[in-house]
């Protein structure tokens, strides 16, 4: 296949998602600058997890040695009696053709940002974008001249700016759940992700290299006031909800020092995901409940599918409207089975008895039917479905 003409391509935020489109877009011969509201490249996030349909798309970009030298290779992941500390079944997760890793989300935008320099992609910071003009290819800033573009890439999170120009009306809405993420030293954990699940609430626990631990609560709740959708809260509110749990998560949690409180909202994921010369990605088109680790490994997705589908035609919006159609039915899938997961890890009653005596039975007789359930989300590799980039 030949390569598509080369674009001026401006992209709108420099998280994980917006830095692997910019660098899957240089590789393909588009010339790429990114607008970065902050005023310095950071992460302010904690630890993900980066499973193999993501590690697909960075291993084929080059990013695998840096991958391995940033993060940890996961084992297993272990479901957990939240109450008892009993470990209901372990399920491998090295069996793949790519590795599961643990690491830093400020690690993996440093090397995502360093690959995109490398890749002569301008990065701006401090341009905060507050509108565009879809058709006309044009980027507005709060401060400064807009920026022009035959392709603007939305890549500017959950709270995009730009997502009502293309999905008007998509307002988000409450799901009923809380979530608080922390890290916490711990010297020598195994490098397992475990699920500590409890009635209506519970925790995920990961290692990070350096000897620090990840930790995610969630919790239902029936209301939350959205200006306070991300704000510092008290390690001991943390505590007081799970202070029935199993002795060896509330250590754990009496080690927290600080945490961050979030609202979990829900977008609908709209059918179109460009107008003009505007095209969303990562978050901005389809946010998802941190209940099936694929945030990041979406997005990653995206920028590899965005760029293909862009060398797969010439024409703009044909190009475009490819990109939205290969993409809208995998992130369907997996944001309705992150929100099935949201709802067995907090079942309460003969329900959770019954959960967790059939997984503790798959974990004994067959365990390897995890690994075989999970493999459209975990074993699809976008990589090989078109020839590639670069």
């Amino acid at each position: 296949m030949s390569p598509g003409p080369s674009r001026r391509i401006a992209v709108a935020g420099a998280g994980i998602g917006g830095l692997t489109a910019a660098l899957c877009l240089a590789r393909a011969g588009h010339e790429v600058h990114i607008f970065e509201r902050a005023p310095a490249l950071r992460e302010i996030g904690a630890g993900l997890q980066i499973t193999p349909n993501g590690a697909a798309v960075l291993e084929r970009l080059g990013l695998g040695p840096a991958l391995d030298a940033a993060s940890i290779r996961a084992e297993a992941v272990q479901p957990m009696d939240g109450r008892s500390g009993r470990a209901i079944a372990r399920f491998a997760l090295d069996r793949g053709a790519y590795p599961y890793r643990f690491l830093h989300r400020a690690a993996l935008v440093d090397l995502l940002s360093e690959a995109a320099r490398q890749a002569g992609i301008r990065i701006t910071t401090g341009r905060r974008v507050t509108a565009a003009e879809p058709h006309a290819g044009q980027l507005h800033f709060e401060q400064g001249a807009p920026a022009a573009a035959d392709l603007i890439v939305a890549a500017d999170g959950l709270r995009s700016a730009l997502r009502p120009l293309v999905a008007p009306g998509s307002e988000a809405v409450f799901t009923g759940q809380v979530a608080w993420r922390m890290v916490i030293d711990a010297p020598g954990a195994a490098p397992l992700a475990r699920i500590w699940m409890l009635p209506g609430r519970h925790v995920v626990t990961y290692p990070l290299p350096g000897g620090r631990l990840n930790m995610v609560a969630v919790r239902e709740q029936p209301g939350w006031a959205p200006e306070g959708w991300d704000h510092d809260d008290d390690p001991a509110r943390l505590r007081a909800v799970f202070s029935d749990a199993a002795p060896e998560l509330r250590a754990l949690l009496e080690r927290v020092e600080v945490v961050r409180l979030w609202g979990l909202f829900r977008h609908p994921v709209p059918e179109r995901w460009h107008s003009g010369r505007l095209v969303l990605l990562g978050d901005a088109a389809h946010p998802t409940l941190p209940f099936l680790a694929q945030g990041a490994n979406l997005a990653v997705e995206d920028g590899w599918v965005l760029a293909r589908a862009l060398e797969a035609e010439t024409d703009l919006d044909a190009g475009l409207d490819l990109y939205a159609k290969t993409r809208g039915p995998r992130v369907r899938r997996a944001i309705a089975a992150a929100e099935v997961n949201a709802r067995n890890y907090h079942l309460s009653g003969p329900a959770r008895w019954l959960a967790h005596a059939g997984l503790g039975a798959i974990g004994r007789l067959a365990p390897d039917r995890f690994t075989a359930r999970m493999a459209w989300l975990h074993a699809h590799d976008v990589t090989r479905e078109r020839p590639a980039i670069a």
